[in-house]
């Protein structure tokens, strides 16, 4: 793969692309620039809601973002959502119902569009106060599609959380993580970051093979493992989850060591 380059780079945010303090540095927006400038799209792909990506598309000004783990594809330039793949209300009903019975200290969120609500003994750990922000009841929570359900444990370890929600999701729909806490995330059944970039590199007449894909958590895997098995390139981070390292093709630097940045430099 000496001269392999990517015709298609995807980026996780968190931990990836992202250091510590929610900033890009100066050397990594100059590398994608440089690779934007080749003609190179550059797509953001991330378990955030579309309604925290205002930021990011200060910094890069237009592209793409695979949000909520593939279930939403968001034009930045234009911040509109131009695909979104939901999980429906009957399946909200039954997995919640489902968790609440083997777990009754499990408490919910859901993302949807620009919105975001919670049960009002759920604690989000960020914008508490944010606009589209708000409580509400698990009926309404489950009424209407959703992009991503949120379940979350305070006492739970977090594998041991994980794992009890893929027992009782048992295929209806994806269960992944990206958080050291007892948050599982869960969208419709075969919704991944690799089914939302499979959306996007084919939009721009790509495949899997002319893609690299950086990330650090286990809700990566499924990208990883869609590049690497057409011969593209599943780049961890350094400090990235052990499940991911073990499906990656390559090893960059840390978030902090502008681990993308080097990575791209050396194609």
């Amino acid at each position: 793969m000496s001269d392999w380059k990517p015709r298609l780079i995807a980026s996780d945010m968190d931990g990836t692309l992202l250091r510590w303090d929610d900033t890009v540095s100066d050397a990594t927006v100059a590398e994608l620039e440089r690779w934007r400038a080749d003609g190179v799209p550059v797509v953001l792909a991330t378990g955030r809601p579309p309604r925290w990506m205002y930021r990011i598309r200060d910094v890069l000004g237009s592209g793409t973002a695979v949000c909520c783990n593939g279930a939403v594809i968001m034009d930045l330039e234009r911040f509109e959502i131009v695909h979104e793949e939901l999980l429906q209300a009957d399946v909200l009903r039954s997995v919640t119902d489902g968790l609440r019975r083997r777990q009754p200290d499990t408490w919910f969120a859901v993302e949807y569009g620009l919105e975001f609500r919670h049960e009002p003994i759920y604690k989000p750990r960020w914008d508490v106060d944010a606009p589209g922000v708000a409580e509400a009841t698990l009926d309404e929570l489950v009424a209407q599609p959703v992009a991503k359900l949120l379940a979350r444990h305070e006492e739970l370890p977090r594998d041991e959380f994980v794992a009890l929600v893929e027992d009782v999701v048992a295929g209806r729909a994806t269960v992944t993580h990206s958080s050291t806490d007892a948050l599982a995330e869960i969208s419709a059944a075969g919704v991944t970051k690799a089914s939302g970039l499979a959306r996007v590199a084919a939009s721009h007449g790509l495949g899997p093979e002319d893609v690299v894909v950086f990330g650090d958590m286990p809700n990566d895997i499924a990208a990883f493992e869609w590049v690497r098995a057409a011969g593209g390139r599943a780049v961890a981070m350094a400090h990235a989850h052990p499940d991911l390292l073990a499906v990656a093709t390559d090893v960059t630097g840390t978030n902090e060591d502008d681990g993308v940045a080097s990575f791209l430099a050396s194609l």
